[in-house]
């Protein structure tokens, strides 16, 4: 069974936006395994809590990825 796994800040994405997610990365399993893949794909979106990880060895925070984004 094909599986994604998308971990987002919490509270950043909407419900149509968790759609999309789930909808594209299963067509995009559709794409690589043919159809059989639509019944049998899950997608996972997992929101983190704010400073519930890091890159590069320091915690993020939903403030430092909007800084970030607006530079």
């Amino acid at each position: 069974m094909p599986f994604a796994n998308f971990k987002v800040p919490a509270g950043t994405l909407d419900d149509k936006q968790k759609q999309t997610i789930v909808t594209r990365a299963t067509e995009l399993y559709v794409e690589i395994y043919g159809e059989r893949a639509w019944a049998n794909t899950m997608v996972l979106v997992e929101e983190v809590a704010d400073g519930g990880w890091g890159i590069g060895g320091d915690v993020l925070t939903q403030a430092m990825l909007q800084r970030h984004a607006e530079e």
